[in-house]
């Protein structure tokens, strides 16, 4: 007699050609992941081999009853952690049965930017770090923390090992491994401040590549605290008081701040986001005001400041960036459970596009 976990695991392979393919998209919370699979007659390598498929809009909050139909058009192709073998994930965007961008879609006009000629010669890196929370499943509270108390202060948790420093480890590496098989260019992952919050980072990424990668990691990380019956939050400040909240630092370069003489360039990039604060900051993730509070490892939300390697600062410059007079900086106002399309895009609107 088969277990569950047998035929879970069967190797199609060996009886067909036909793959699975579950097509994810974004639901009407803006950060809600929805997916659902399809049977394909064979292999597929690119997204425009795929067809586009349709959904009940009306269910998750994108379309009226009377007329619910929105279109998923295949974006970007990951190979299936959970199903493996041939098996794919599709990210998706939405539109209207008239082809239009549906409004939680912000991937149509963040691939615009990216498209722009000015940009794509520039070729924008991002590096995204991202950080979450782990949550006891009946109680809403972080994984580790004593029900209805709180653990030891901050301090020993941050990339701390030991099972009284490290919750949740299990599911962290899991989802590294994932990625990693998924094709996400993950480039790694540590304990937070907070107990029970973790982060991993996705990049260097280029162009629109980052929000499909992110979105992706988000909905694998998902699926496995499924598995574990643990909640994952991206609340950027899941617990009151004296706790770090989760932001999702967004690193950034383009090619001529990366070239010799590049820090010059990156200057000027950070006079731009300064005068652009407030149009970012309403962009970068709601409840962001609870996080940016100038403690915790954060600026004002209200002030915009910079410093080399000053994690108090809006933006941070690396050391080694200004030793070596090129490279990268650092957005840290980015909450955790911000759009990496809007976020990755907007950079590169106000650095490369925007004229002052």
């Amino acid at each position: 007699m088969s277990l569950l976990s047998d035929l879970i695991n069967l190797n199609l392979s060996d009886t067909t050609e036909k793959v699975i393919a579950e097509y994810i998209w974004i639901g009407g919370s803006g950060m809600d992941m929805r997916s659902k699979a399809r049977t394909l007659p064979g292999p597929v390598s690119d997204p425009s081999e795929l067809p586009k498929w349709n959904y009940d809009g009306s269910s998750t909050g994108q379309a009226p009853g009377e007329d619910s139909e929105v279109i998923i058009y295949p974006q970007a192709i990951f190979k299936d952690p959970f199903r493996r073998g041939n098996h794919i994930l599709v990210m998706c965007d939405a539109y209207t049965p008239a082809g239009e961008p549906i409004p939680t879609n912000k991937r149509h006009n963040a691939a615009k930017i990216f498209s722009h000629p000015d940009v794509v010669a520039e070729e924008p890196w991002y590096g995204i770090e991202q950080e979450y929370t782990l949550l006891q499943k009946e109680v809403s509270w972080p994984l580790g923390w004593p029900v209805g108390g709180f653990p030891g202060p901050q301090g020993p948790y941050y990339c701390g090992v030991g099972a009284e420093k490290a919750f949740g480890r299990d599911i962290v590496d899991a989802h590294y491994k994932a990625c990693l098989y998924a094709g996400i260019n993950i480039s790694g992952i540590n304990g937070e401040v907070m107990p029970g919050q973790w982060e991993f980072q996705v990049g260097p990424a280029v162009g629109i590549s980052a929000g499909d990668e992110v979105w992706v990691a988000r909905y694998i990380l998902e699926r496995i605290t499924e598995i574990a019956g643990v909640v994952l939050s991206f609340d950027p400040k899941p617990i009151k008081g004296d706790w770090n909240g989760a932001g999702a630092h967004t690193n950034y370069s383009t090619k001529t701040m990366r070239d010799d003489g590049g820090y010059e360039e990156i200057k000027s990039a950070i006079e731009k986001l300064g005068k652009r604060h407030k149009e970012h900051i309403a962009a970068y993730g709601e409840g962001n005001e609870r996080r940016l509070t100038g403690r915790h490892e954060t600026a004002d939300i209200n002030t915009f400041l910079w410093g080399v390697a000053n994690r108090g600062a809006s933006i941070r410059v690396g050391r080694d960036t200004e030793k070596a007079g090129k490279g990268y900086f650092e957005d840290r106002r980015p909450a955790s459970n911000m759009d990496p399309y809007i976020v990755t895009s907007m950079i590169a609107d106000t650095t490369i596009l925007w004229k002052p």
